[in-house]
């Protein structure tokens, strides 16, 4: 068995050709030629305007008196068939590939496109938004870029970050030609690779401009990056910390995926308070400067190349003077004002245990110009006793300051007095009453359980805090009751 090649006329037995780097088999019915791309017996050729390569050869099988011949062509695209924007891939076919025809006059039966060697139908074709379009001259596959079927892939070129997009697609034509009534099928796989797109990674700072120095953190989100790039570590100007380190000191690095896990972010929190940032105070604005200097150290496997992204972020904040919260009371009531110096108020109050909403500020809240003034009576819900005396309440309000964006306390008060408050009470027309208070050190206490000596002497009213006793004429005069009642 001998092969020609053309147009070069090269003749090569078996041996010969298989050197070159071919490979050469054949059955009873089929003849296998492999080639490389680039080789050397392979010319470019254009077709339709766009340059293809193409193999031709002629393969001789000898017998004693017989010689047969079979000739054989192929051809294929190369990358000048394709056209790129940031958002579509064009493929461009020759509908008539001239080294493959004997004649001008054709018929073409079938159209098909595929991905990865496997046909696409009508449905799946509109699902992934391809498109083929069969010309005069020419047929057009375009794929979106970032379409379903491919992949993208990461890469650095002097420490900047691209992607590239990568699909297989695959185009099956069957036409006839009218000359020698013989159907001919063919079918090309043709990975496509986009150039390097740049996509130079973000850091977003999203540190909200009215928190609390003391509590406030950087919260920062480095991307957006595919799936083969990992953090390893963050530099900051004292330290090289890995992700575990910071972790482990709060930092709080977490890798988050987009809806359709195609790409990925980092996100970290970084305490004002924390030594790798740099503070600035300007006396003389009136503000305090917080920065943070730091350099994200990546990586993109399998190939282990490293790269790295640096960024500088900073929070200009007011001078906050911390609030400060003063009472006092009088014969009835509570009085908290709570004074907000030189900020807007950037806290939500805890009275108690209920929050200063609207309709709780309508009802006790006195306002000023940099302070607020809450007002309630000693006997208020959001109050506890502490004690209780013959003629006196001592009653205790809490108020606490809270950082709406982490439930911190930022400061708390406590104010407690004793109010005068007649407990026990008799009337001139024989009646008696008392009033029973629960207390702060016994918070299981049911009032409305409470009696006198004298289990049937019960409470007229009760809730979770009193219970109150009224006596009636009848039942003062009764002596054991008296010294019972009075007793209260």
């Amino acid at each position: 068995m001998t092969v020609v090649f053309s147009p070069s006329k090269n003749v090569m037995n078996v041996d010969e050709v298989q050197r070159k780097g071919y490979a050469i088999a054949n059955t009873p019915t089929r003849l296998v030629l492999r080639s490389p791309h680039n080789a050397e017996e392979t010319y470019l050729q254009n077709v339709a305007g766009v340059p293809m390569r193409v193999l031709s050869t002629s393969t001789f099988f000898e017998q004693k008196w017989l010689v047969t011949r079979v000739d054989a062509t192929a051809v294929c695209p190369t990358p000048e068939a394709v056209a790129f924007t940031p958002e579509v891939i064009t493929w461009y076919m020759p509908k008539h590939i001239d080294p493959l025809f004997s004649s001008d006059a054709f018929t073409m039966l079938e159209v098909y496109m595929g991905i990865d060697a496997k046909r696409l139908d009508t449905e799946e074709m509109a699902a992934r938004n391809y498109s083929v379009l069969v010309t005069e001259a020419h047929i057009i596959v375009e794929i979106p870029v970032g379409a379903v079927g491919g992949y993208f892939k990461s890469h650095i070129q002097d420490d900047q970050y691209f992607v590239t997009y990568t699909i297989e697609p695959m185009l099956e034509l069957l036409w006839i030609e009218e000359v020698a009534h013989e159907n001919t099928s063919y079918k090309v796989l043709f990975p496509i690779t986009t150039p390097p797109m740049a996509r130079p990674p973000q850091v977003r700072n999203y540190t909200p401009l009215d928190t609390v120095p003391e509590q406030a953190v950087f919260v920062l989100e480095l991307g957006t990056f595919n799936l083969d790039v990992e953090l390893l570590n963050i530099t900051f100007p004292t330290m090289v910390l890995t992700v575990a380190e910071c972790n482990a000191r709060g930092f709080n690095v977490q890798e988050q995926r987009s809806p359709d896990n195609t790409l990925k972010t980092f996100r970290m929190e970084v305490p004002f308070s924390d030594p790798v940032v740099f503070k600035e105070r300007r006396a003389e604005q009136g503000v305090t400067t917080f920065t943070l200097q730091l350099i994200y150290g990546l990586v993109i496997f399998p190939e282990y190349a490293p790269f790295s992204h640096s960024a500088v972020v900073d929070a200009v904040l007011l001078d906050i003077v911390p609030p400060s919260v003063t009472g006092n009371c009088d014969q009835e009531n509570f009085h908290i004002t709570v004074d907000y110096r030189n900020q807007e108020p950037f806290f939500v109050v805890l009275v108690g245990k209920r929050l200063l909403n609207h309709e709780f500020a309508q009802q006790y809240l006195t306002e000023g110009d940099t302070d607020f003034t809450i007002t309630l009576p000693f006997s208020s819900p959001d109050a506890v006793f502490e004690s209780v005396h013959s003629s006196s309440v001592r009653s205790r309000l809490d108020v606490a300051l809270l950082n709406p964006y982490n439930n911190m306390t930022i400061k708390y008060f406590s104010l407690a007095c004793s109010f005068l408050k007649t407990l026990t009470e008799c009337f001139s027309n024989g009646t008696m009453t008392a009033l029973a208070v629960k207390v702060d050190s016994v918070p299981g206490l049911n009032p409305g359980q409470l009696t006198l000596s004298d289990p049937a002497c019960g409470p007229t009213y009760s809730d979770d805090r009193f219970a109150y006793f009224h006596f009636t004429e009848l039942l003062w005069h009764h002596q054991e009751v008296y010294q019972q009642c009075h007793a209260v």
